[in-house]
């Protein structure tokens, strides 16, 4: 007779990034987005949920080897109505990844649809050269 193991399915809650982690310039709520992360031979791909954000409000930084997303949420009101009770949190994201000198960082490329940022960050190629050994 096989085994029959319970899975249990934990709600997966936002992530809010702490106080004391970052300096913020608005007053709002910073999550930082769950991401899926797949590895290539030739790249690595990184997935992020970041719903609400489009093109326009992520700003996408590489600096001193250390890519960093910022994403805006501007939260949707609708008109002539009172929140009674809501269960989603709106706020912006962010999240901070060191790259490794295997990463072409110049050919980085990031698409954004329905509020998951796409990051397609291809691997150096690898450079053999022969090298001449000289009699003496």
């Amino acid at each position: 007779m096989a085994d029959t193991k319970e899975i249990q399915v934990q709600e997966a809650e936002k992530q809010e990034l702490a106080e004391s982690e970052a300096e913020r310039t608005r007053a709002r709520r910073v999550f930082v987005p769950r991401v899926d992360i797949y590895e290539t031979d030739d790249a690595v791909n990184v997935i992020a949920d970041m719903p609400g954000v489009s093109a326009d409000t992520l700003d996408i930084t590489l600096e001193q080897g250390v890519l960093t997303i910022n994403g805006y949420v501007e939260e949707e009101k609708p008109a002539d109505h009172t929140l009674t009770y809501a269960e989603y949190r709106v706020g912006d994201y962010t999240r901070r990844f060191s790259l490794s000198n295997q990463i072409a960082q110049d050919e980085i490329d990031a698409t954004v649809k329905d509020g998951v940022l796409r990051l397609h960050l291809p691997k150096v190629k690898p450079t053999t050269k022969k090298i001449s050994v000289s009699v003496g």
